[in-house]
């Protein structure tokens, strides 16, 4: 299902959001720094098992909100795992450009 991208105004969130939305791990790794921090609903996670699972099981179905310079983005989520719900991702980004921080969570708005 495609979705609308065009309110991710951040272009390295815009280029991940992409990729998973593609399941794509040749483009969505190299975004992220090696010793990129991982959270899913508080809980540290390890990013790369999570990922390698996660990619082409799960996407947006819908972007209801960006906020925080584009760097937090909120929609409709789905999971093969664990169903539909809303959901948010926030990233952080180093000086070098990469993302150095991920939190994903549910999310209620």
């Amino acid at each position: 299902m495609a979705i609308d991208l065009t309110k991710l105004s951040n272009a390295k969130v815009k280029a991940a959001i992409t990729a998973l939305q593609k399941g794509d791990e040749k483009t969505w790794f190299p975004l992220f720094d090696a010793d990129v921090s991982f959270y899913d609903d508080g809980n540290q996670m390890k990013f790369n098992n999570f990922f390698k699972k996660a990619l082409g099981h799960e996407r947006f179905t819908s972007i209801d909100k960006v906020e925080n310079n584009g760097l937090e983005v909120y929609g409709h989520f789905h999971s093969d795992q664990w169903g539909d719900f809303k959901t948010c991702f926030k990233f952080q980004l180093n000086k070098e450009g990469k993302i150095a921080r991920l939190d994903i969570g549910q999310a209620s708005y």
